[in-house]
């Protein structure tokens, strides 16, 4: 009844996923975080399906933050990156993401992952460097605010070797530098896990994103939590900051 609902309103063209709560749902059921992480990889892998089926055409998924990493024990990190390096590959071998059309690229500084995971992003982004509709970026290594930093230095030498005026820097032109160039903002951005924050997720991006909260932690995100965030995006009146 709820899919009859909302398959007759808009539907958001591109959606951002702060996976929150891997950790708190495994430690409630004893277990490591590690565990809480391979069932959110399987989560992940039933809502881009589920995303696909709704029409949406763009999904960014926070995978692994810049604090993540400074802050999180070593094995952890490594089990992330373990995960991840296994996630880029089965997406390689996909056939899901050939006959949906789903490109996909990483977002974030990778410069300081072993090679072993710099190649399996370089043979997922390569292999999947023409599909289209669909975009399927992961953050990984990332940080909204060394994201901007980034956009800014490279924008000062543009000014620097002249290709650039002051002047001339525009909303397009920051846009055109951060790791997100050519994608759309997200028209929602939902975060799971009961936290009401954005963790340095696509700040440049978010400006006019509908903002959804959810109390469930992602490895119990199911099918008709992602249809009650649709229908919730259809009630309101987006304003884009008037």
């Amino acid at each position: 009844m709820l899919y009859e609902e909302i398959k007759k309103g808009s539907k958001p063209n591109s959606v951002a996923l702060i996976l929150d709560g891997n950790r708190r749902w495994a430690s409630s059921l004893g277990f490591s975080p590690e565990y809480g992480h391979e069932a959110g990889y399987k989560t992940l892998k039933d809502a881009l399906n589920w995303f696909w089926e709704l029409g949406v055409k763009e999904v960014t998924v926070y995978a692994l933050s810049t604090e993540n990493l400074n802050k999180r024990s070593p094995d952890e990190i490594s089990h992330i990156l373990t995960l991840s390096t296994k996630g880029f590959l089965e997406l390689a071998d996909s056939k899901d993401v050939y006959e949906k059309g789903v490109r996909v690229k990483v977002i974030g500084d990778i410069s300081k992952f072993s090679d072993q995971v710099k190649s399996a992003i370089k043979t997922v982004e390569e292999r999947t460097a023409h599909n289209s509709p669909h975009l399927l970026q992961i953050a990984l290594g990332y940080g909204g605010r060394d994201e901007i930093i980034r956009a800014v230095r490279t924008i000062a030498e543009k000014v620097k070797e002249g290709e650039l005026t002051p002047e001339d820097i525009s909303e397009d032109t920051i846009s055109s530098c951060l790791y997100t160039a050519g994608a759309s903002d997200p028209d929602i951005i939902i975060r799971t896990g009961g936290e009401e924050r954005l963790s340095n997720f696509l700040l440049w991006q978010s400006s006019y994103s509908e903002l959804i909260f959810l109390d469930v932690y992602w490895p119990q995100f199911r099918k008709i939590d992602l249809y009650r965030v649709i229908r919730t995006f259809q009630t309101r009146k987006r304003r884009f900051g008037a």
